[in-house]
């Protein structure tokens, strides 16, 4: 049998082009076998952290044609919803992953694709076991046809890259909730408990309009069951970006000896330039404390160039960046991400203020491309702006050797013999480091809580 690899290509809104050879493993073409020439398409990796994802949606169904550029199917990874893209011509013949299906891990089979249009009607029957003998799988020693039921779960289990057929219904039942990331999200906005409740999308998943209703209806809506009391508790399914943010930060306080220093800086002189700046602006940007507070710490990593480092430990070296990457924590409804700000040390207020608003809106949007959020030196997460946070820590970002905790801003009472009362009022905020010791010593995190506060608290040095 020989086998030739068909290209695909996979898009996040705006189009992104993998790697060519994960964009090469996403297909494997097949010219003899029981079933006429045709192409398994296996589930891409959309993004190098991606174990497993979600299939959302089919936007194409079984005899559809397919148009080189066209979105074949919606997939939620770890991080983001993407669309994948198909880059051949042809004709779907069988889909078999239904839409709603969760936890499909890369090079899973997920569809058929033939370049005949009259081949299509011969893969009614075509089973993920069908597609076991593609060299991305471990395939059994010889090929067995899927007569029974028996035979089907045989093959299925012993080729751990077969999919559940195409035939068989979405699971539905037990402790997992058929329901789109937006619904999800929904729910949880609305108070709105999803566990029972059959949608009225493809294989019963709980769409927003679902949630709309049950949210709008009382409280003996359909999904609770009759008679019975009202649970005490709400089983809230782990989305894949939660499921990411845990294993990460598990990994991060497991291997990495962390230890804080904080700062009690003054701000006033930065209110000022802030202020002074916006009033000339003209209308072109408008900076926030944050997008100070950024190129501070970009200037900072500078005058300590082994805070703006990360310990690699399978190379068995410590990697000294020459630029700062910030990356800057976002709250979004599905969890955290760090969209990074690239070159901080070399671009201007303008241009950081800029790209920070663009990055945060599309994480919001759930729209970042990996290239966005995936690397970055050194992290900033900002509680201050929006909350009373006085002082906290931060988790580090692995593999970054250093995360800036940044809190509100507080007014306190400082003497000053020039002023009638003995003392005046100036801006304070806290800016907490957590580093990693493997790399930064408690000398070094210092002198760079040392540079940051010198830097803010005269913020002409940005200039330097």
């Amino acid at each position: 049998m020989s086998v030739a690899f068909t290209a695909l290509r996979v898009a996040v809104r705006p189009a992104l082009r993998l790697p060519r050879m994960a964009a090469l493993q996403s297909a494997v073409r097949f010219y003899a076998s029981k079933f006429p020439d045709h192409t398994v398409i296996n589930m891409p990796a959309l993004s190098p952290t991606m174990a497993e994802g979600n299939l959302i949606e089919w936007k194409k169904k079984e005899g559809d044609e397919l148009v080189p550029g066209e979105v074949l199917a919606e997939v939620e990874t770890d991080k983001a919803q993407m669309d994948f893209e198909f880059e051949e011509e042809g004709w779907l013949a069988k889909i078999l992953v239904p839409a709603g299906t969760e936890g499909g891990s890369g090079g899973k089979p997920i569809a058929v694709y033939v370049e005949d249009k009259a081949d299509v009607a011969a893969f009614k029957d075509f089973t993920a076991a069908d597609a076991g003998d593609a060299p991305a799988a471990a395939a059994p020693a010889e090929e067995k046809p899927a007569e029974s039921a028996a035979p089907a779960a045989a093959a299925a289990s012993a080729t751990p890259a077969a999919a559940k057929s195409a035939s068989a219904p979405a699971p539905a039942a037990g402790d997992r909730i058929l329901a789109s990331p937006f619904a999800k999200t929904l729910a949880l906005e609305k108070g709105v408990a999803l566990k029972g409740v059959k949608g009225s999308g493809p294989n019963g998943r709980i769409t927003a309009k679902d949630v709309e209703a049950l949210a709008a209806a009382p409280a003996s809506a359909p999904g609770a069951s009759a008679g019975a009391a009202a649970p005490a508790f709400e089983d809230i399914p782990l989305t894949n970006m939660r499921k990411t943010i845990s294993k990460r930060l598990t990994a991060s306080k497991q291997t990495a000896p962390d230890y804080f220093v904080s700062s009690y800086i003054s701000v006033s002189k930065l209110l000022k330039l802030r202020k002074a700046l916006n009033a000339s602006a003209d209308g072109r940007y408008k900076l926030s404390i944050n997008d100070l507070v950024v190129k501070g710490v970009a200037k900072a990593c500078e005058r300590v160039p082994e805070v703006n480092s990360s310990y690699l430990d399978a190379e068995g070296v410590i990697r000294q960046f020459k630029s700062v990457d910030v990356s800057i924590a976002v709250a979004t409804p599905t969890g955290l991400i760090t969209p990074i700000v690239k070159n901080c040390d070399t671009k201007g207020l303008e241009n950081i203020s800029k790209e920070v608003k663009v990055l945060a809106q599309k994480a919001k949007d759930n729209k970042l491309m990996p290239e966005e959020f995936q690397g970055g030196t050194i992290t900033i997460s900002n509680l201050g702006m929006n909350h009373a946070v006085n002082m906290f820590t931060s988790i580090l970002n692995p593999p970054q050797s250093a995360i800036l905790a940044i809190s509100t801003i507080e007014k306190k009472a400082v003497p000053d013999k020039a002023s009638p009362f003995g003392f005046v009022f100036e801006d304070f905020m806290t800016i907490s480091g957590t580093f990693d010791h493997r790399v930064v010593d408690g000398k070094k995190g210092g002198d760079y809580l040392k540079a940051l506060k010198t830097i803010l608290e005269n913020p002409l040095e940005m200039l330097l």
